[in-house]
């Protein structure tokens, strides 16, 4: 019996098809754990190709109930501590408890802007969103945990990003560089409540996260979104010494193995995992 058999966990940014959010939330299930899988959007868009008519929180609730384990979906903005509050109370009322937070939601922003060039509404929406939200969010779970007295997991979805500069990335960078600080600095203030705070710095992964940014190379360089994505994540994979890009499945990996009984005396780490990259 799995370590997770019966807790409940709660998981953020989980409705994008190929995020990491979806795919821990599958992992956790498999191991026994019933869902709540939160997003701020039900379902939000794939460009990949064969990704239309996902259904998002809705397919996932269904995935997981599959594997025969309870879930549930809410919508809820991380920037906004009604509707976490809201979506924690939902959560509560189902289930009675939450012993694991996975917080994964976050936005990646404009790539290849540099800081002169760099809208304020963009600075703003990616620190209040990366980094305000992961307050926001773990400050609503911690405060649950703490109050039940029978400690839990938590795990902040971070970046290598956070470990170095990133050029015409500064806004995302220096909000990772905080969402690190905050996983180390509250992993020291919950450690008296056997609550483990760790984090995941992922390299380089093929996920959802740059749907977008593709889509303006695309344009840009007059090529198809699949081209335009094809070369650049090729490119990112010949600085990679294992070669190739990560998956979400291998941040679920990791992340069943921070919030298991595997790692009980690790707290306040934040583990690269990027083929190499750093």
């Amino acid at each position: 019996m799995s370590s997770v058999t019966g807790k409940v966990a709660f998981i953020t940014g989980a409705a994008s098809k190929r995020g990491m959010g979806h795919a821990i939330a599958l992992r956790l299930a498999r191991e026994g754990a019933d869902v709540v899988v939160t997003d701020k959007f039900a379902a939000p868009k794939s460009m990949f190709p064969g990704d239309e008519g996902w259904k998002g929180l809705d397919a996932i609730v269904t995935e997981i109930e599959a594997l025969g384990r309870k879930a549930l979906a809410v919508t809820m903005d991380i920037n906004v501590s009604q509707e976490i509050d809201a979506a924690v109370a939902k959560a509560m009322k189902k289930f009675g408890k939450i012993d694991i937070l996975v917080h994964a939601g976050a936005i990646r922003g404009p790539v290849g802007v540099p800081v002169v060039d760099l809208a304020e509404k963009d600075i703003r929406a990616i620190i209040d969103i990366d980094l305000v939200g992961s307050f926001l969010v773990c400050k609503a779970l911690a405060k649950g945990m703490v109050a039940r007295g029978e400690g839990g997991k938590i795990v902040i979805i971070c970046s290598t990003a956070g470990l170095k500069g990133v050029p015409g990335s500064a806004a995302y960078a220096a909000a990772k560089w905080g969402t690190i600080g905050l996983t180390k600095s509250l992993a020291l203030e919950l450690a008296k409540f056997k609550i483990n705070v760790n984090g995941i710095n992922p390299g380089m992964f093929v996920t959802n996260l740059r749907d977008e940014s593709f889509a303006n190379m695309a344009k840009a360089q007059g090529i198809t979104w699949e081209e335009a994505r094809k070369k650049d994540q090729g490119a990112l994979a010949n600085m990679i010494p294992w070669g190739r890009l990560g998956t979400a499945e291998e941040i679920a990996d990791l992340a069943h193995f921070l919030v298991s009984d595997q790692s009980a005396y690790m707290t306040g780490e934040v583990i690269v995992l990027g083929g190499g990259v750093t």
